[in-house]
């Protein structure tokens, strides 16, 4: 089942998330082929990272429990708010990939 990660970091936080990202990203390079997409949620800048978008396919809402209690950012303390929720997708990515 694939589960939709919204992660909004606390206030101030973007230290933080500068300094444990290397690790954030390595984490996320276990589950590499789980992914359907992920990246941080951004201001209208397009730079100021403000949280995190992950969709990720989990056995179950378990595993996805399991994960995101062990993933870096949340281990430091980073994301004021958590939101899991299952997610369909019902639509083909046309957009929003980067250039190769």
């Amino acid at each position: 089942m694939i589960f939709a990660f919204h992660l909004i970091d606390r206030p101030d936080a973007g230290d933080l998330r500068l300094c444990v990202r290397p690790e954030h990203k390595a984490y996320l390079a276990l589950v590499a082929e789980r992914i359907a997409f992920a990246g941080p949620l951004t201001a209208d800048d397009g730079q100021t990272m403000l949280g995190s978008l992950l969709v990720i396919d989990f056995e179950d809402r378990a595993a996805a429990m399991q994960w995101i209690a062990e993933e870096p950012f949340t281990k430091a303390g980073l994301y004021q708010t958590v939101s899991i929720l299952p997610f369909t997708n019902l639509w083909p990515q046309k957009a929003g990939f980067p250039a190769a």
